[in-house]
């Protein structure tokens, strides 16, 4: 038997919830369904990632979207995200199929044994011929442990199981070239390097809380591992087959020919920064060559991060230059770059290099990765951390 394509599918709360009246829009759930149902048929295993929870969910707590607060957010995915699952289960059961949720957190991606059990629930399901239904737990989740936007969330679910193809529906045709409102917008139909369109992507939709600047870097986060995207509009009559059929105007995102593996897009494509380090010269120079990021190498740290958290590394200019696993907690870590008179072994009480970071567990950042800014720093050498 041939292996089945595998095609993540991200729905935003804007086609799930009528905006005004915040119920489901059970003829676009109907449409969604039955275009699944014809690509499961085709020989496809489709994961979708559903927003809405929240949305449907409000009316229940007495909120408005514009109103509502974190704990008030809570609340309404916990109502919400029956009713939303309920829906599901009812019209996917017209067309002959299961479905099971997948509830997340952003421990379940940062943590890679936890990305591991993740990848094995959500492949045993596709076994099964069970649709696995995902979303970010809302009702536990705060601003500080949050994946923040489906649309990454979706992307990651989109390289952990190794998709083909990537669609998100949104309520715009595409990417355009500037704000569509503005007179003169042209839609983007095909792109490769995302980073070029960032500053075109500002403003989010009232239900959702994600905008296009989120679609991109989901499209960025797909194409490093070799994953095709897609950005269409959902309100059609066959909302996913037109698209990859090309029936209908959409921005497709073309994947890197020469992807990143598992474990390389594991390690550069991050939902949060857990802490950074700034090199030495001579040591940002060289890293390219190989060789693990030594204590001595490290002029200042940032963030309150754990041994197997990933840092982001950066030269003294602010450059970015890779991302890599740490050896060490951030307090342990602090004491070994700023005491590096004393032999390691005597500030931490055990045996070790001291290599912060291992050369097997970094990856190079490339003109492929959209970069993330470098924070303040706020430990520097000559600065009291003890």
């Amino acid at each position: 038997m041939n292996k089945k394509t595998r095609l993540v599918v991200k729905v935003g709360s804007g086609l799930l919830a009528n905006a005004d009246r915040l119920t489901p829009r059970f003829a676009f759930m109907q449409r969604l369904m039955d275009d699944i149902a014809r690509l499961r048929d085709e020989g496809y295993d489709v994961i979708l990632c559903s927003s809405g929870a929240v949305a449907l969910g409000l009316n229940a707590v007495g909120c408005r979207p514009e109103d509502a607060g974190v704990n008030d957010k809570q609340a309404a995915a916990a109502f919400g995200m029956p009713l939303l699952l309920n829906a599901y289960k009812q019209v996917g059961h017209e067309f002959g199929f299961e479905i099971a949720q997948v509830l997340l957190t952003l421990g379940d991606f940062e943590d890679h044994r936890r990305f591991l059990n993740t990848r094995n629930t959500v492949n045993r399901l596709l076994k099964a011929g069970i649709m696995p239904i995902v979303n970010e737990n809302d009702s536990i989740t705060t601003e500080e442990i949050r994946v923040g936007d489906n649309d990454r969330l979706a992307a990651k679910i989109a390289q952990m199981v190794e998709a083909e193809r990537f669609i998100i529906l949104t309520q715009v045709d595409g990417l355009y070239d500037r704000n569509p409102s503005e007179p003169g917008a042209t839609l983007v139909e095909e792109l490769r390097d995302v980073s070029e369109y960032i500053d075109a992507t500002k403003g989010k939709s009232t239900l959702g809380t994600g905008g296009m600047l989120t679609k991109l870097q989901a499209a960025n986060m797909a194409q490093n591992a070799g994953c095709e995207t897609y950005i269409a509009n959902g309100e059609a009559e066959h909302p996913l087959t037109s698209v990859l059929n090309g029936e209908r105007r959409c921005t497709r995102c073309i994947a890197h020919e020469r992807p990143d593996g598992m474990w390389q897009t594991w390690l550069a494509d991050r939902l949060q920064m857990a802490g950074s380090l700034v090199l030495t010269d001579d040591a940002a120079a060289a890293l390219s060559e190989g060789g693990p990021i030594h204590r001595d190498h490290v002029v200042s740290m940032d963030g309150e991060f754990s041994r197997g958290d990933v840092l982001h590394i950066y030269d003294q200019t602010g450059t970015e230059l890779a991302r890599g696993l740490s050896d060490f907690g951030a307090e342990e870590t602090r004491v070994l770059i700023y005491n590096k008179e004393l032999p390691a072994d005597q500030l931490l009480g055990y045996q070790t290099h001291a290599e912060i970071i291992r050369n097997e567990n970094m990856v190079m950042v490339e003109d492929r990765h959209l970069p993330w800014e470098t924070p303040q720093m706020s430990e520097t050498p000559g600065e009291s951390v003890r």
